[in-house]
């Protein structure tokens, strides 16, 4: 009975409550979006790399290392031993290794010396692998695979020479110029560094830095066989058995022959976003008071609206509505527009999601689950509910007191 008054008294005020429900929308959207980016670009931050057990570098401490093998940031303070992969790739508890050479670039983007392996085995979000838009993986000694980013920014396509650069500045006065590589293969966007990225061989990325005549003969020499390097960068492992993830990490760590360094990324990261929080923070805050705002609309709605129901309140009162029914109105009042509009609210961030999940991955390298409902969801509900039913107290004490001073009056 209260419920179907309470939707009379709604709809009776439909173009007034229409503009408070489409605030209540737009703020709740906003709240709710940004719980859930929140959340859910920090596993999407943890997924930039997936599989992967432990980066091996040279200790220049975790985070360092992190940067410069993950997201190609920072310079690599120091090299490990060609030796050292060697002997990481041949342990009994690694399945696959990766080698990473990093120091040189093309036009601003990073140049990554590695192997096939790399695209057969890193993946990144949930267990996505690499693929190729076009082209091939490495089909001469001075091929390159380049990322989207490179591709699009660069408007490069499959066929096309380029020059590799010694250091990482956009500009460079060092080119490797006697040695152009040829774009074999573009890949697919996948939101993370490597989109940004120019793959080469490992055997080339150490061809380029020869003597000048001796890397004349070897381009001149497409059947020759490229040096392999004396150094790289990093090793990334994945491990036939995780549970001896602790175990070669400390026998890395203490590795007599050269000096290394193994970090578990899922911690790295961990302690990267750490170094966020503040950000994290605020984009709460600012979704908390888009909200408060919204309330305080809906309260002034209510309020601006008690004049006008002053015939409805009497009648029921004649009715024998007593002043907590009353106030009870209001309330639930307030509560159907609220609920109704957390609803609404999440159907239209579910349906944002769904329709720009390829879009904010290929752009942002956000993996966005469409599904919004979580514990989280139901805690901030919750404070939806209860932040309305706070701010719905004050018109219906409103109208409490007018229901009051009409029985004074009517004495």
């Amino acid at each position: 009975m209260l419920l179907s008054i309470a939707w009379r008294s709604i709809v009776s005020r439909r173009q007034t409550v229409i503009l408070t429900f489409l605030s209540l929308v737009v703020s709740m959207s906003v709240l709710i979006s940004v719980e859930h980016i929140r959340a859910q670009a920090r596993e999407s931050f943890n997924r930039t790399i997936s599989g992967v057990d432990l980066i091996v570098g040279a200790p220049t401490g975790e985070l360092n290392l992190l940067l410069s093998s993950v997201f190609r940031m920072g310079n690599p303070t120091n090299n490990i031993r060609y030796d050292s992969f060697s002997m990481l790739k041949s342990n009994k508890s690694v399945e696959w290794a990766i080698p990473i050479s990093l120091g040189d670039s093309h036009r601003g983007f990073r140049v990554m010396g590695t192997n096939t392996d790399y695209f057969r085995y890193f993946k990144f979000g949930n267990e996505r692998p690499l693929t190729l838009a076009e082209g091939d993986i490495f089909d001469s000694p001075f091929d390159a695979v380049i990322g989207a980013d490179v591709a699009r920014s660069l408007h490069y396509k499959k066929g096309d020479k380029i020059v590799i650069a010694h250091g990482l500045a956009a500009i460079s006065f060092v080119n490797h110029d006697q040695a152009p590589f040829t774009i074999s293969g573009i890949l697919e966007p996948t939101g993370t560094s490597v989109d940004k990225t120019v793959h080469i061989s490992l055997a080339a990325i150490e061809a380029i830095h020869l003597p000048a005549k001796q890397l004349q003969n070897l381009v001149n020499n497409p059947h020759a066989q490229l040096p392999l390097p004396e150094s790289i960068t990093s090793v990334m492992l994945g491990l036939s058995n995780k549970f001896a993830t602790f175990t070669l990490q400390r026998q890395i760590n203490h590795y007599q022959a050269d000096r290394l360094i193994a970090v578990l990324p899922g911690v790295a990261m961990a302690r990267l976003w750490e170094l966020m929080a503040g950000v994290e923070n605020i984009l709460q805050i600012i979704g908390y008071l888009v909200l408060l705002a919204s309330l305080f609309g809906l309260a002034t709605m209510l309020l601006a609206t008690m004049n006008e129901r002053q015939n409805e309140i009497a009648v029921l009162r004649i009715l024998g509505a007593s002043p907590k029914l009353i106030v009870s109105l209001v309330i639930l009042e307030a509560l159907i527009i609220s609920i109704l509009a957390l609803l609404f609210s999440l159907a239209i961030v579910t349906l944002s999601l769904t329709l720009l999940d390829s879009w904010l991955t290929a752009e942002y390298g956000l993996f966005l689950s469409n599904n919004v409902l979580s514990p989280d969801l139901l805690i901030l509900s919750s404070i939806i509910i209860g932040a309305t039913l706070i701010t719905a107290l004050v018109p219906g004490l409103e109208a409490y007191k007018k229901v009051l001073h009409s029985q004074l009056s009517s004495r």
